[in-house]
C-alpha cells in the first residue's frame, strides 16, 4: 500500500510539474497571439503602464479556455511518454499495476482541474470579459499620441493638417498648417518658420506656438457661402513674430462605463444566463402569441356602407354568413365601390404584410440573443469536459507512443489540438447561425473527440502495438497471406 501511494506521489509530481510548465506556456503563446489581434489599440497610444498590465490580466484570464485544455493533453502526453520511455510503465505493469489505476491519481487530478474550470468559466471569465471589451473599447476611443512626421501631412488632428520640413531639438521648422475647424469652404492657411507644441495642463487642449509666420484668412464667408467661388472677396493677411494657437486635442484616457456590457452574454454567469434565455423565451412567445392573435382577428369584412360604399355587418351569424354569394354581391355593385372594396383589401393586405415583417425581425434578434446565451451556457461545461477527454487522449496516447521530451508529443498534441479546435468551432458557427441547435453545435468536439478518447485508452490497456510499424507490417503480411490463400481457394473451386 505504501509502495501505491509512493507511486501516486511520483506520478503527480511529475505530472503537476509538467502541467505548471505547459499552461504557461500556453498561455504565453495564445497570449501572444491576442495582442498581436489588438495591437492597433495598444500601439502609439502613450498608455500607462498600470492600464497596460491591467489589459495583460484580463487577457490572460480570456485566452484560459484554450491553454487549459491543451496544458492538459501536452503535459499528460509527455508524462506517460516520459514513463513508457523509461521503462517505469512496464515495471509498474509487470508489478501487476494496471494502467487504469497508474492513472486514478491523475484522473482525480485532472477531474479537480475540469471542477476548477468550470467555476473559472462561470464566476472569473465573465467579470474578466466585461473589464477587458471596456478596455479595449476605451483604448480604441483614446487619442493616440501625437507624432508628426516630416515632409508629408499630418491629419490625426480634427480639423488640421499640418505639414513639416524639418524637425530640429523638438522645434519643427518650416512647417505649414491647414486649418479646416470652420469648415472646408473657411480654410485658414498658416506658415512659419518655427513651431513648438505642447499640451494644456489638464491634457485636454494642444498649445502652438509659432514664430516668424504668416497667415491666411478669408473675411467675407458669408459671400463665399452664398456665391460657391472665391472670386472677389476680401481675405486678411497677417504677418506675426508669435502667434498661439489652441487646438482641441485631448489625450486623457477615458475609460468605457462597464455597465453597459452587463447585459451581454459573455458577462453572465450560468445562473443570468438561464434567466435570461426564460424571459427571452416567453418574450418570443408572446410575440408569436400576439402576431398569430392579431391575423385571426383581423377581419376583413365588418364595414358600414354609405350610398357611395358597400355595407356588410360588423357580426354575422352562420346562417347570415350562409345567405351571402360573394359572387353575385360583387357582380351587383357598381365599378366605385368595386374601386373602393379593393383598394381597401390592398391597404389592409400591405399593413399586415409590414406588421408581419416587423414582428420577424423583432422574433428573428430575439432568437439570436437566445443562441448566444445558450451557447455561452453550454461553453461552460464543453470546457470542463474538454480537460477529461484530453487527459484520456493524452495518457494512453504517451503509454502507446513511449515517447518523451518536447518532440513528437508537442507535435501530435498541436495536431490534435488543432482537428479540436476547428471542429469545435465548426459546431459553434453552426449553432450560432441556427443550422444545428445550440446544444449539438457545442458538444460537436466532445462528441468527436469522446470515442477517440475511449479507444486509445483501450489500445494502450491492452498494449496494443498502435503505433510500431513493424507490428503494422506482420499485420500487413497476415492480410496478405489470407488472401492469397482465400484467392487460391477459389481458384480451384473455380477450376473443379
Amino acid at each position: 500500500m505504501n509502495v501505491i501511494k509512493k507511486i501516486d506521489i511520483y506520478l503527480l509530481r511529475n505530472f503537476l510539474g509538467l502541467f505548471f510548465a505547459t499552461f504557461f506556456i500556453a498561455i504565453f503563446i495564445l497570449l501572444m497571439q491576442f495582442m498581436w489581434m489588438h495591437v492597433n489599440d495598444l500601439v502609439g497610444k502613450g498608455i500607462e503602464l498600470s492600464v497596460l498590465a491591467e489589459f495583460f490580466i484580463y487577457a490572460v484570464a480570456s485566452v484560459v479556455p484554450l491553454a487549459l485544455p491543451l496544458a492538459i493533453l501536452l503535459s499528460s502526453l509527455i508524462a506517460f511518454g516520459n514513463l513508457a520511455e523509461k521503462v517505469e510503465l512496464t515495471a509498474m505493469k509487470a508489478s501487476g499495476i494496471s494502467l487504469f489505476r497508474i492513472m486514478r491519481p491523475l484522473t482525480l487530478a485532472v477531474a479537480l482541474l475540469s471542477i476548477g474550470a468550470f467555476f473559472f468559466s462561470n464566476n472569473v471569465l465573465p467579470k474578466s470579459q466585461m473589464k477587458l471589451w471596456a478596455l479595449i473599447f476605451s483604448l480604441r476611443q483614446k487619442t493616440p499620441e501625437l507624432d508628426i512626421p516630416v515632409g508629408e501631412f499630418y491629419d490625426e488632428i480634427s480639423g488640421y493638417n499640418i505639414y513639416v520640413r524639418e524637425k530640429r531639438n523638438g522645434d519643427l521648422i518650416n512647417l505649414m498648417i491647414y486649418d479646416y475647424s470652420g469648415g472646408f469652404e473657411n480654410a485658414a492657411v498658416m506658415v512659419a518658420d518655427t513651431g513648438r507644441l505642447s499640451a494644456s495642463a489638464d491634457k485636454r487642449y494642444l498649445i502652438l506656438n509659432l514664430i516668424n509666420g504668416e497667415s491666411f484668412e478669408n473675411l467675407d464667408k458669408k459671400q463665399q457661402r452664398a456665391t460657391g467661388t472665391t472670386k472677389n472677396i476680401p481675405y486678411r493677411r497677417e504677418t506675426f513674430t508669435q502667434k498661439q494657437l489652441l487646438i482641441d486635442f485631448s489625450t486623457e484616457f477615458n475609460r468605457y462605463d462597464e455597465s453597459i456590457l452587463e447585459d451581454q452574454h459573455v458577462s453572465k454567469n450560468m445562473e443570468q444566463l438561464l434567466e435570461t434565455i426564460d424571459s427571452l423565451q416567453q418574450v418570443s412567445a408572446e410575440k408569436s402569441r400576439e402576431q398569430s392573435d392579431k391575423m385571426i382577428a383581423d377581419r376583413y369584412f365588418g364595414r358600414e356602407t354609405t350610398k357611395d360604399t358597400v355595407i356588410l355587418p360588423t357580426e354575422l351569424t352562420q346562417e347570415q354568413r350562409s345567405a351571402y354569394d360573394l359572387d353575385t354581391l360583387w357582380a351587383s355593385m357598381t365599378l366605385q365601390n368595386k374601386k373602393y372594396i379593393l383598394s381597401l383589401a390592398y391597404d389592409k393586405a400591405r399593413t399586415n404584410k409590414d406588421q408581419v415583417d416587423y414582428n420577424g425581425i423583432v422574433l428573428e434578434d430575439t432568437d439570436r440573443t437566445i443562441r448566444r446565451h445558450e451557447i455561452e451556457l453550454h461553453r461552460k461545461f464543453t470546457l470542463a469536459f474538454a480537460c477529461l477527454i484530453f487527459f484520456f487522449i493524452g495518457a494512453p496516447l504517451g503509454a502507446i507512443i513511449r515517447k518523451g521530451g518536447l518532440g513528437a508529443p508537442v507535435v501530435i498534441s498541436v495536431i490534435m489540438f488543432i482537428i479540436y479546435y476547428i471542429i469545435d468551432n465548426m459546431g459553434f458557427k453552426m449553432a450560432r447561425e441556427a443550422l444545428w441547435p445550440c446544444w449539438e453545435g457545442m458538444w460537436l468536439s466532445s462528441f468527436v473527440l469522446l470515442p477517440i478518447g475511449i479507444f486509445l485508452t483501450y489500445k494502450a490497456a491492452t498494449d496494443s502495438p498502435l503505433f510500431y510499424p513493424d507490428a503494422w507490417k506482420i499485420k500487413y503480411k497476415r492480410w496478405k497471406e489470407k488472401i492469397r490463400t482465400y484467392a487460391n481457394k477459389h481458384n480451384r473451386r473455380s477450376a473443379t
